[in-house]
């Protein structure tokens, strides 16, 4: 059994029951402090870090009688960034002190900012992070916490993307509490992106239930699609890239003319990504966005949202783009008329969705657009 002090987001009851797979109720937990450090955000993280501060004091949650088990569960969960336990003496609220292990990150690991405040990131941060902590459990045992630390970013990415998906309207004419039926859900794969099953049932339209079927669904996460047009020229930039997923499926021209596009971050909005992609890419400022769609391209196989955007932009203005060399991108670019662009359209041309749907758009809104 060990006793350990939790001073950042395992304060969370709610997180700290899927880490450790139990309810909270189960466990014996107490407020404390730590003299002599505080927590602090971290730059460009949404977790906090502990630091030695001798005017500071960090509140925490002191939870005794921890199982090996759970140490285990524990470790797991923050064994990939780096953070190691060290045997601090903490004092309880009724002025005891207590021994207990704590999570310190390696020394200069992080940059830390201002003081970190648990409501404030339970706000901003806690549900996303409750649904990442699922995916990142489901693979204690199978991948390693280095394995599955440097799939968090994308893991993220796929928790922000459950959440906004949740936050859609319901369909008035489908109970999802009663018609279906969720037998079993297994995180099968992961790596950038990840791959579930499922065994269901479903209400069909004779009001029965179907029989229990397996599916398999490919999980990516959001991402913002925007087609620049230029108004006063009448043009379009297209970019192009090798697409793997296109290759590994045989397709013999792998390298894609398509618009701009990228995940959505979380924390970022559909139209702040599509920007920002636009410069990353194609070096475009976008001065406009006009909404297109926002639709499952595959609905039968991929769980991936994208929101289509047309970007107004001055495309005789623009820096260098090519795609972030740390995202593996090598990207080129070119500058059509939309007539062109129309034309390869209706010679199917273009393999990529996202375009073909962008320059239909296009073709019925343009002249709205070119009178300003």
């Amino acid at each position: 059994m060990a006793d350990l002090f939790f001073y950042g987001t395992l304060r969370y009851a709610a997180l700290l029951e899927v880490v450790l797979g139990r309810a909270s109720e189960t466990l014996d937990m107490s407020d404390a402090e730590l003299a002599g450090h505080g927590v602090f955000t971290v730059d460009g993280q949404i977790f906090p870090a502990i630091e030695t501060r001798v005017d500071h004091i960090a509140q925490g949650l002191l939870v005794r009688g921890l199982s090996e088990q759970d140490i285990a569960a524990l470790n797991y969960y923050e064994g990939g960034f780096d953070y190691d336990l060290k045997t601090v003496v903490v004092q309880l609220m009724d002025g005891q002190e207590a021994s207990a292990l704590v999570y310190f990150p390696e020394p200069d690991l992080w940059q830390t900012g201002d003081a970190w405040d648990l409501q404030d990131w339970i706000t901003n941060w806690g549900a996303l992070t409750l649904r990442a902590a699922q995916e990142v459990m489901a693979f204690q045992g199978r991948m390693s916490a280095a394995e599955v630390a440097r799939c968090f970013p994308s893991i993220r990415t796929r928790a922000a993307a459950w959440l906004a998906a949740q936050a859609r309207p319901g369909d008035p004419d489908h109970d999802l509490s009663k018609d279906v039926v969720l037998h079993n859900h297994k995180h099968a794969h992961l790596n950038f992106f990840a791959m579930d099953e499922v065994d269901l049932q479903f209400r069909r339209y004779d009001g029965s239930l179907s029989p229990v079927m397996n599916r398999g669904v490919a999980l990516v996460g959001r991402a913002s699609v925007v087609l620049p047009f230029d108004p006063i020229r009448d043009e379009v930039l297209l970019i192009e890239q090798f697409r793997a997923a296109t290759y590994v499926a045989g397709e013999q021209r792998p390298w894609m003319w398509e618009p701009v596009a990228g995940l959505i971050d979380p924390g970022e909005t559909p139209e702040q990504a599509a920007h920002r992609e636009a410069m990353e890419e194609a070096g475009v400022t976008l001065t406009a966005l006009e909404p297109v769609a926002q639709v499952y391209p595959s609905s039968g196989a991929s769980g991936e949202f994208i929101h289509i955007f047309v970007g107004i932009s001055d495309l005789t203005q623009r820096e260098t783009g090519g795609g972030l060399a740390s995202e593996g991108e090598d990207i080129r670019s070119k500058i059509i008329g939309f007539r062109e662009l129309m034309a390869e359209v209706d010679a199917q041309t273009y393999l990529d969705m996202p375009l073909v749907t962008a320059a239909l758009w296009l073709a019925r809104h343009r002249t709205r657009l070119r009178q300003g």
